[in-house]
């Protein structure tokens, strides 16, 4: 074994993708950009190394143990972008501001979180979605929901549901029961990680009355249908939490005319780990998969951390994720199939490059032979490469 046998791998939380991998994930990235300028988004990029100060600005320092970081020649902090609505979101108050709204940008890139790796998920790992900046109307909402559904199918997954929320329920939950800001914190924390025996540790903890507790514990278990909503607004006393619950319903009837309701659940318990959001918030899960594939919603204060005051909602993808869950659901491992593969006999080199110029003329894939083989050979090389046709010159 060489003495520096680590240059051989590679650095941990990273993969590499052999072709069939590389392949099906670019055929997924394009069908997803495809859909997204349908649409009407367009695309964007920004740098995968952002300042420090930048990428904090809607988390604050919360993410900042997760962020890849390093110094420029100025001694200035940087860091590997951990997701891109917030560099979108600095891309657009420097350079867009002057751009008619709403703005509606489109984006599939790599992001870095230094985390435990997982099935899905690296530490380098890629997302494709949209923000749409300029409008708090509820239209704007259902249309990234709908749209993040349509992705979901469009990189060709079908079983799996969409958990719908609201950052201001909670809030107003949490705001009427006259919980602590520490209070509060451990609350979302423990919402955050779906761990009810924490929540209701919490709760049992405050001086709250035993209906008042009892209230706060059911809010992770009121997921399903309409049905849910109206339970939940026996238990939303203020303004601030009936309004977000007629915000839901809103965006809910609006999903039904796209066609897309039946994979929708709302689900009270959810917020989202990034804690710019503001109002509606989902989550897309497939079976087997204990963590979500999709996640976004509404984000109105990041953009003034910018100086840009603005609305905004939207919504990633993990592209990983969607490739894993759509594995797992279909087990069965096709070669991808390609068209021809020319081979030759002796002396009939010349014959097989003009036959493949003419079909690459057409838009097939061909594949010449790299020296003469029997045809027998041929055929065998062509079922090993997935390819559909042998033409064999002689």
């Amino acid at each position: 074994m060489p003495e520096n046998e680590w240059m051989f791998g590679i650095p941990y939380g990273t993969r590499d993708l052999l072709p069939q991998e590389a392949q099906e994930k670019r055929r997924v990235e394009a069908a997803l950009m495809e859909l997204f300028y349908c649409w009407g988004y367009d695309e964007v990029a920004t740098p995968a190394i952002e300042y420090l100060d930048t990428l904090t600005i809607g988390s604050g320092r919360s993410l900042e143990p997760q962020m890849f970081k390093l110094f420029d020649k100025d001694n200035r902090t940087l860091a590997l972008r951990h997701e891109m609505t917030t560099p979108i979101a600095r891309l657009v108050a420097n350079r867009m501001k002057e751009e008619p709204l709403p703005l509606k940008l489109a984006y599939i890139s790599n992001v870095f979180r230094s985390e435990q790796a997982q099935a899905g998920r690296q530490c380098e790992f890629n997302q494709g979605g949209v923000e749409l900046i300029g409008t708090n109307a509820v239209a704007a909402d259902a249309e990234v929901i709908a749209l993040a559904i349509e992705g979901i199918r469009a990189a060709g997954l079908q079983d799996f549901q969409v958990c719908l929320g609201q950052v201001d329920f909670i809030s107003g939950m949490m705001r009427q029961l006259h919980l602590t800001e520490s209070q509060q914190e451990r609350v979302t924390h423990a919402l955050e990680r779906h761990d009810l025996v924490a929540l209701a540790a919490i709760v049992e903890e405050t001086n709250l009355s035993a209906a008042a507790k009892e209230s706060m514990k059911k809010v992770p278990t009121l997921h399903g249908k309409e049905d849910v909503l109206q339970e939940a607004y026996s238990i939303a006393l203020n303004e601030q939490g009936r309004r977000a619950l007629d915000n839901l319903s809103e965006i809910y009837r609006l999903l039904q005319e796209y066609g897309v309701a039946d994979v929708v659940y709302f689900d009270l318990g959810v917020i989202r780990s990034l804690n710019y959001y503001t109002g509606m918030v989902f989550e897309a899960y497939a079976p087997g998969l204990g963590y979500p594939i999709c996640g976004g919603g509404r984000y109105d204060q990041l953009l003034a951390g910018f100086g840009n005051a603005c609305p905004a909602t939207g919504f990633a993808l993990g592209i990983e994720r969607l490739l894993l869950a759509k594995e797992r659901q279909s087990r069965e491992k096709t070669l991808p199939q390609k068209d021809c593969y020319i081979a030759y006999a002796h002396d009939q080199l010349p014959k097989a490059l003009l036959e493949a110029k003419r079909l690459r003329a057409q838009g097939k894939v061909a594949e010449i032979a790299f020296q003469p083989q029997t045809e027998q050979h041929a055929d065998a090389y062509r079922k090993s490469k997935g390819y559909q046709e042998l033409i064999y010159l002689s």
